[in-house]
């Protein structure tokens, strides 16, 4: 073989042997990262004790090129989303192993105990919000309402009359005739409402009378369980859910005599105001959609297509659908109503509340519902003074800047000591606190929803997927963090709160988390009306609404309650009618469902 036939072998040969050593140095580097306990390589004796999962330490603590496995890797770029990137590289391999050997399997196991089922119903944890500023639980003998007689009502003396289902009637007539408007009615409990209000016109005949709520009828929002009927939350991944669970709000209501004639919209999963059959408008305005996921209830109620509905708030979903439908609504004390058969979002933020035509409504529709739910741990029987009882004038009552001047001048003319107000306290991180701990906590209760791969199909892709994405990356200690600086925002609160109501914007949202994080209870009340804007040059019904709402520290929502009675004892916004779909005649709006 010639000397040119040589060389192309040489340099094939020298290449081999160079991949050769290239492989051998990457195998010791391979057992150095996946084993160093067995590593070929010698140690010093003075550093053999110094070996951990990822680095060799020597004794002068310098370190030595770190080889870490492909799981620390990935976990130590991970960390700086945690705000957590300050462990050296042991630490991480430490940490990576403990995470797939310990933790895993333990998140694991309680998966499978108590989150294979979406909706929170079952299994509420054991960490009780206790909203009461004395910090010591307390129960009481629950004593109903005195209500004022009405003498100039009274039940038509025709016999053959069914008076009850005739009302019943009614409204269902109603709820029929404008839905395509407003698209407020998941399903109808029709049958259901029939054979209740025959049961309540029995007891008439029978000379059984239950109290102010017999025989009249009302909706529920559709996180809400009724047996035999859809309980859909909104959503299209559970639009033909029926849960064999039967609320205790309802219960509750059903012992009063009351019909429930429909299940009302709820926004898809409790938010906002869309849902999986289109999105819920606002009767004063159908231009603009009711906001808040007690979109139904609020419309409804406003409407006069119920005479009342049960909302629910973890942030907003009262008092923004209220505020912007114009209607007399309560967000109670956090624990006075049981969620029983409700579907959860946040165990120590959930709030039930009735949505009706006035304040006193509200008093009587809260009197029946209030009190200890044996399957809510966070209910509890709590005092409250008779509302038709409370002497206003023995009250101090601030108003912040944006209250509503007019409600502050008319309750100075009821004897109102009205004074400026200005709640103090240093946490700047309020709105932060109410995202975390309400993200969190509704992942805890649609982890399955999101594992499957359903927030895929979910109807507003900006809301929940995105937030509850985002409440992965929350450490644990993060969200423990957020609650210690919530019992500091209590405590403040309870320091600065030196009157006995305080008056200010409903909707603000900064007010809104700090209610909603301490549990105080606001009341909702419409205090005006004012043009839209652009309205059609040749004029239209549709307004705008105007509310206030009336705060006091947890467990007085007797305080609000008389307050706004008294409000809506000398004026009549309360009273008005929205327009609906009756616009003007030169005023047109389509409709989704035409």
């Amino acid at each position: 073989m010639s000397r040119d036939a040589r060389t192309p072998l040489l340099l094939r040969v020298s290449f081999l042997v160079f991949v050769l050593v290239l492989y051998s140095a990457a195998a010791i580097l391979g057992s150095l990262a996946l084993a160093p306990e067995h590593s070929p390589l010698s140690v010093a004796p003075e550093a053999a004790d110094q070996w951990t999962a990822g680095s060799l330490v020597l004794t002068n603590n310098t370190k030595c090129r770190e080889y870490l496995s492909e799981d620390a890797r990935i976990l130590k770029v991970a960390l700086k989303f945690f705000d957590a990137h300050f462990f050296n590289d042991t630490e991480v391999e430490e940490m990576a192993k403990g995470a797939r050997n310990i933790n895993i399997p333990i998140f694991r196991a309680n998966r499978k105990l108590v989150a294979s089922v979406n909706g929170g119903l079952q299994d509420p944890s054991v960490l009780v919000f206790n909203p009461e500023w004395n910090g010591r639980e307390t129960s009481h003998e629950i004593r109903r309402f005195s209500y004022p007689y009405l003498s100039d009502v009274r039940r038509p003396d025709t016999e053959d009359i069914a008076f009850m289902s005739e009302l019943t009637g009614i409204f269902l007539k109603r709820l029929k005739r404008y839905d395509h408007a407003l698209e407020v009615v998941v399903s109808y409990t029709e049958d259901l409402a029939y054979s209740q209000a025959k049961e309540a016109d029995d007891l008439l005949d029978k000379g059984v009378y239950l109290g102010p709520l017999h025989g009249i009828p009302y909706g529920l929002k559709d996180i809400i369980s009724v047996p035999k009927y859809k309980t859909t939350w909104g959503s299209m991944t559970f639009k033909n859910q029926v849960l064999d669970a039967e609320a205790w709000v309802y219960k509750r209501l059903r012992s009063a005599g009351a019909v429930l004639i429909a299940k009302l919209v709820s926004g898809s999963l409790a938010y906002d105001d869309v849902w999986f059959g289109g999105r819920t408008r606002n009767p004063w305005n159908i231009e603009e959609f009711s906001t808040g996921s007690s979109a139904g209830p609020a419309a409804s109620t406003s409407a006069g297509l119920v005479p009342f509905a049960i909302g629910s708030e973890t942030a907003g979903s009262i008092t923004y659908p209220s505020a912007r439908c114009g209607v007399t609504s309560l967000r109670p004390t956090f624990g006075i109503i049981g969620r029983s058969g409700v579907m959860s979002i946040s165990e120590s933020l959930d709030k039930l509340g009735p949505f009706c035509r006035n304040a006193a409504d509200c008093a009587v529709v809260l009197d029946f519902i209030r009190g200890k739910d044996p399957d809510d741990i966070s209910s509890r029987d709590i005092f409250l003074e008779d509302p038709f009882s409370v002497d206003i004038t023995k009250l101090t009552v601030g108003y912040l800047e944006d209250a509503d001047m007019e409600a502050v001048h008319v309750l100075a003319s009821k004897g109102v000591n009205m004074v400026p107000f200005k709640l103090n306290y240093t946490v700047n991180s309020v709105q932060g606190i109410l995202n975390l701990t309400m993200d969190v906590d509704m992942l805890s209760h649609f982890d399955e929803w999101q594992r499957s791969k359903q927030d895929a199909v979910y109807e507003a892709q900006d809301q929940w997927p995105v937030e509850l994405r985002r409440a992965r990356l929350v450490p644990a200690v993060d969200y423990v963090q957020a609650q210690r600086a919530r019992g500091k925002l209590i405590q403040e609160i309870r320091e600065s709160f030196t009157v006995d109501a305080f008056i200010g914007n409903a909707t603000d949202w900064e007010k809104v988390c700090m209610g909603n994080l301490v549990g105080m209870p606001i009341m909702v009340i419409p205090t005006g009306l004012k043009s839209i804007m652009n309205p059609p040059p040749s004029g239209t019904r549709r307004r705008t609404t105007i509310s206030t709402g009336i705060y006091a520290p947890p467990n007085h929502d007797h305080i609000v309650l008389a307050l706004a009675m008294a409000y809506q004892s000398v004026t009549d916004h309360h009273k008005q009618r929205p327009p609906i779909d009756d616009l003007g005649p030169d005023d047109f709006i389509p409709y989704p469902r035409q």
